[in-house]
């Protein structure tokens, strides 16, 4: 056959070929629709850091006198939940039956926390609070002339000290006991680990011993610490992060790919799930060729506050629904794209993500 007949040849097949794709796409979109129905009344289990991300709006006034600085009068102060309680609201949100399992501070951010969380519908009957403990808060000054948007211009973290040694005793003691509770009945279990102590000590050695049975999937978000969560079920680092653990600049896809699977090989996990921003994501999976899936939507992110916390939910909730890997990482990928267009710590409702997995099988 020569070159032009070959063409030739391929033009006639390129209908069929297109309609072929065309109803494969489809019919993805419908199977990863049919995951997202299946959320309702799942029973998932966050344990981690939970953090009142709190947001004060202010409008530039002048420059003070003082010192060459913006004075900005106060608009308004909001209060949500973020770290792994923001990863319980997406739970909620999407239709899951969610308990947080985490210690608070006995003062007003951690009351806000527990207003926001009992509102949203997640389970707080796990959550530990004690006065001996401050919540942690971090507080983002919002700034803007008077009709323009609001833009972060500095945040303020108000982190726990050094507990003395029976207080930190007290808070693993109590945190075990609930997480074992709320744990008889799970899912999936969710571990989000921010570095500020929960997922520590004794609580760690409950989850990677006693929770870690091989049936239920065992997940982890960890910012710093992912070399103490060996031998879960998967992970979600984002770029920078497994950039981090290799020590080096991951600019070309095929080192993120090398390094996503040595890391992936190195915990011991099943699956991991790489986060790339406007890249997508990158799905690692024992025996499996690495699979890249883009973004979907738009790839301009307005604010990416919490968006870890929204892919982890939706994640987990899918492998909970009994989800293949790359269903579950497609799912998850549909989800961060949804959060990134909103402002501030946010959630996405399973609604929006049957919206999402519609405008792609039209598209």
């Amino acid at each position: 056959m020569t070159r032009a007949e070959s063409i030739h040849h391929s033009a006639l097949r390129l209908p069929h070929l297109l309609k072929t794709v065309t109803e494969k796409d489809k019919s993805t979109c419908e199977r990863l629709a049919a995951l997202v129905r299946a959320y309702a009344g799942r029973r998932v289990v966050v344990v981690g850091d939970a953090v009142a991300d709190q947001f004060v709006s202010c409008e530039i006034s002048r420059v003070s006198r003082e010192a060459p600085v913006m004075i900005m009068r106060h608009e308004r102060t909001e209060t949500v939940p973020g770290g792994a309680a923001n990863c319980a609201m997406n739970l909620a949100s999407l239709g899951a039956r969610a308990s947080l399992v985490c210690a608070l501070g006995e003062d007003a951010p951690g009351r806000e926390l527990l207003s926001r969380l009992e509102a949203a519908g997640v389970e707080t009957g796990a959550v530990y609070v004690s006065a001996r403990l401050r919540t942690t808060t971090k507080v983002r000054f919002l700034g803007g002339l008077a009709h323009s948007p609001r833009q972060q211009v500095v945040r303020v973290d108000y982190e726990n000290g050094r507990l003395s040694q029976g207080a930190a005793e007290r808070v693993e003691s109590e945190v075990n006991a609930r997480l074992r509770a709320v744990c008889v009945d799970a899912e999936a279990v969710v571990v989000s680990d921010y570095n500020y102590g929960v997922t520590e000590g004794r609580v760690l050695e409950v989850i990677r011993g006693e929770l870690n049975d091989g049936v239920k999937p065992l997940l982890v978000d960890s910012r710093f610490r992912l070399d103490a969560f060996r031998g879960f079920t998967s992970a979600t680092p984002n770029e920078d992060e497994v950039e981090q653990w290799a020590g080096r600049p991951l600019k070309e896809a095929a080192s993120l790919t090398e390094e996503a699977g040595r890391l992936r090989a190195t915990l011991d996990l099943r699956a991991l799930l790489v986060t790339r921003g406007k890249k997508g994501a990158l799905l690692v999976e024992e025996g499996k060729e690495p699979l890249s899936i883009d973004a979907v939507g738009s790839h301009d992110a307005v604010d990416v506050t919490g968006a870890g916390d929204t892919v982890m939910a939706a994640y987990s909730l899918a492998l909970a629904s009994g989800a293949s890997f790359e269903d579950a990482a497609r799912l998850a990928n549909h989800a961060g794209g949804l959060v990134v267009l909103k402002r501030g710590t946010a959630t996405v409702t399973a609604e929006e993500l049957l919206g999402s997995l519609a405008r792609e099988a039209e598209s």
